[in-house]
């Protein structure tokens, strides 16, 4: 699904990243690499093959777009380093593209360890008349892309029945994209007048409206 933002355009995908077509960057929050390890080894029953999954979506994704750069919205890492940062090293020695992190609240690996693969790391980035945060952030003048929240909203049918679902939350002066990583748990929001929704489904993203 494509929208377009201060006459650039932007393509959201079902797994929750966000393409910026004229910049040629792919943008994703909220990855959470680690999660799975810590979950299993404190005893979830949490199936291995979830780890590689999220590398075979971000591998899926750059085929798909051939982005000159990947920059992650923050909580690439979920916590301290275990195995799964050996899945990372891995992946990001076989790739071409740069990568830039902007650190989240739980982006506490030191950053030697991400310069010592080339991973730039900051606080927040600004590109044009867009700024780039982890937690949202309003602003006058920039539109802002962010993450933290894991966004969902709830859908409700004539029988009581209903289904919670991710989705990129839209306000006027923002964008909060869905979490990427796998097992990591979303937060319910409830949109205003001036809000927009778009819901992931397993092909396509559909824009709802919810007010």
């Amino acid at each position: 699904m494509n929208i377009t933002i201060k006459k650039q355009v932007f393509t959201l995908h079902p797994y929750g990243s966000l393409y910026w077509k004229d910049r040629n960057i792919l943008l994703i929050s909220d990855l959470h690499l680690g999660k799975i390890s810590h979950f299993r080894k404190n005893g979830f029953a949490i199936p291995n093959s979830a780890i590689p999954k999220n590398f075979e979506k971000l591998n899926e994704l750059l085929d798909l777009y051939q982005p000159q750069k990947i920059i992650f919205l923050g909580d690439l890492f979920h916590s301290t380093l275990n195995s799964e940062w050996y899945y990372f090293d891995n992946w990001v020695q076989l790739i071409s593209q740069k990568i830039i992190l902007i650190e989240g609240n739980h982006d506490i690996v030191a950053k030697q360890f991400y310069e010592n693969l080339h991973v730039e790391v900051v606080e927040r980035l600004q590109i044009d008349d867009f700024l780039l945060t982890h937690h949202p952030m309003e602003t006058d003048n920039l539109f802002n892309f962010c993450g933290h929240i894991h966004p969902r909203v709830v859908l409700s049918g004539l029988g009581k029945q209903y289904l919670k679902i991710p989705c990129y939350f839209r306000k006027p002066n923002q964008l909060i994209l869905p979490s990427f990583g796998e097992f990591t748990g979303n937060y319910t929001l409830k949109p205003s007048t001036n809000d927009k929704v778009y819901v992931l489904t397993p092909n396509e993203v559909i824009e709802v409206n919810l007010v």
